[in-house]
């Protein structure tokens, strides 16, 4: 507990529940549903429209052992090999083994996923996967579909929700247990400004942080605050260096920033072949997978050739697809480069790597508990060690549903008797004494931190290139203030000054766990450090902040994490999820 706080009003309003969930995407509403079903009083608070996060752009699919000859055994193996040496076993094996019941009781809430003739789910292949075992929805829709079957879930039930809300920072009790969150809801909701949930159980599903950088294929609320509340509150952070940059987001042309059109690997699945202008294809002889090895190899290969070409982007060729596979298969896809002037149907498309996903995020368990008592977390923002170094393409959707059921079975006591009580006594004060205020950035800071970061921690990173990173955020942070400090306008609290505020605060934790990862392994690419290390980076960076926001570093032991709680079993010995209903069928 480090009694820091964002400079913010003081709640004017509080709702009391058992369970508030912060995000409304894959994670955060399975979630909801599952303690809901369990009779908790759950709150949704979601920082947009309850279908406004990451889950509704996510195009490929969601990743299961759910073909014929196909086992979680070989999921396993090839969710390791991509992880690169930092995947927990234990998690995979809980992710891969439970992903295929996850998938179905999602479509006994009411996905629909695309089928074959015969009526089973139709399958494809992404990079990495040695087997075709990814489901879509609506051929290149697969997030937009879960994301409307789990809202309507949500809606039906009637739970309560929260929308435009954005999470300020967690409440805790004098013995620094969650006792809920304080938010601000922008002016479109039941209630407004500055107020707090009180819950004893506080579940972060908030997605990534790719807005830390210029060019991103995540939506603009992906500012990084579940990780910043987390750090602020004490929480560790871990293998936040890892930010996979996509391979293959349309290029809009130099210097365009915000969120990039993604072009699903899906794509490459089903035989689009990566090529430069002049035709060639350059993923020949690189890896045995080719154009589907694991991202980080493709996204390396693609700068390279950039670098040598004197390149801005290289091509995704998926002419000879013709025109009624794109339709079919890639509506989305398609509409998206014919809005920007590209006909995939008769032209290769122009492509380039963008900040993706965050491999790491606040530290868990294999229950998704962190190392604050009483705090969750779930999804993309959470670290549970499954993805390593690099996330296998779509394990992300299943991530989130997986360990979803696995969080709201440890809040409902489903797992180990009863869920953690936050006990009785006063109810926390969200400006305790002794607390004490952030700075606050401008909202022009934004833009500031995203070219930094762009520039100095990006796709291609080396020791000085990290090294001027860190400075221009640091100076960037003694620009900050507090409302006081002179009356400036632009220091008055408010969503950007918040949001930036954040964003600096992970840009910071990131550059420093990369500049003490002195390797190239999975995502993370060293220029001048370009080998593999195991013997001295076969493990983890664990970080969080001392009382001045500074990033504290330390390195585990091995690839394993240690227990999020002191005394508790290795997450090895823990139990799996006990059996659920029959409550979806085996089939679609």
């Amino acid at each position: 507990m480090t009694g820091i706080r964002l400079t913010a009003p003081a709640p004017g309003w509080s709702i009391d529940a058992d369970v508030v969930v912060v995000g409304s995407g894959v994670a955060g509403l399975t979630t909801a549903l599952r303690c809901a079903a369990a009779g908790l009083a759950t709150v949704v608070v979601t920082k947009a429209r309850l279908d406004d996060g990451s889950t509704r752009w996510a195009q490929g699919g969601i990743a299961a052992a759910l073909g014929e000859g196909d086992t979680p055994e070989q999921h396993l193996d090839d969710t390791l090999v991509a992880g690169a040496g930092l995947c927990d076993e234990t998690a995979v094996r809980a992710l891969v083994t439970e992903g295929p019941g996850a998938v179905r009781r999602l479509i006994g809430t009411g996905a629909h996923f695309d089928t074959t003739e015969t009526g089973a789910i139709a399958l494809t292949r992404e990079g990495g996967h040695h087997r075709r075992r990814i489901a879509h929805a609506g051929g290149d829709a697969t997030g937009a579909e879960i994301s409307r079957a789990l809202v309507e879930a949500v809606r039906s039930a009637a739970l309560r929700t929260i929308e435009n809300a954005l999470v300020l920072d967690l409440l805790t009790d004098a013995d620094g247990r969650a006792r809920g969150v304080t938010l601000h809801v922008m002016g479109e909701g039941q209630h407004d400004g500055v107020g707090a949930v009180r819950a004893p159980a506080v579940v972060l599903a908030t997605g990534g942080m790719g807005q830390i950088f210029s060019a991103t294929t995540n939506p603009p609320v992906s500012t990084g605050d579940g990780v910043a509340l987390a750090l602020r509150a004490g929480a560790e952070v871990s293998d936040l260096e890892f930010v996979q940059f996509h391979p293959t987001v349309l290029f809009l042309g130099a210097g365009s920033e915000g969120q990039q059109p993604l072009v699903s690997e899906a794509v490459r699945g089903e035989g689009a072949h990566l090529v430069d202008a002049t035709g060639t294809r350059f993923m020949l002889g690189q890896h045995e997978l080719a154009e589907l090895a694991p991202r980080d190899i493709v996204a390396k290969a693609i700068t390279r050739q950039m670098h040598l070409r004197g390149a801005e982007h290289m091509y995704l060729d998926a002419r000879h697809f013709g025109a009624a596979m794109w339709e079919q298969r890639f509506p989305t896809i398609l509409a998206a480069c014919r809005s920007h002037g590209i006909d995939p149907v008769t032209q290769p498309i122009p492509v380039a790597p963008a900040a993706h996903y965050a491999s790491g995020g606040v530290r868990t368990d294999l229950r998704g508990r962190t190392t604050v008592p009483g705090l969750y977390a779930c999804g993309e923002v959470a670290c549970t060690g499954v993805h390593g170094a690099n996330r296998l393409a779509s394990n992300s959707l299943l991530e989130g549903l997986v360990f979803a059921e696995r969080i709201a079975a440890d809040i409902t006591g489903s797992v180990d008797g009863p869920r953690d009580a936050a006990g009785g006594g006063p109810a926390p004060e969200a400006h305790p004494a002794g607390s004490h205020a952030v700075p606050l950035l401008t909202a022009e800071s934004r833009t500031a931190i995203q070219r930094t970061m762009t520039k100095g921690a990006g796709v291609i990173r080396s020791a000085a290139s990290l090294a001027t990173a860190a400075a221009e955020l640091e100076a960037l942070g003694r620009t900050a203030t507090t409302a006081d400090e002179g009356g400036r306008k632009d220091a008055v609290p408010g969503v950007e000054a918040w949001e930036a505020t954040n964003l600096l605060l992970v840009s910071q934790v990131l550059v420093a766990a990369a500049r003490e990862r002195e390797e190239t392994r999975g995502c993370h690419w060293r220029e001048d450090r370009p080998d593999r290390d195991d013997d001295s980076w076969r493990r983890h960076l664990v970080v969080r902040v001392d009382q001045d926001l500074l990033p504290v570093v330390r390195t585990t032991d091995s690839s394993a994490f240690p227990p999020v709680r002191p005394g508790d079993p290795a997450d090895s010995a823990l139990p799996g999820l006990p059996n659920h209903p029959a409550d979806a069928p085996e089939e679609p």
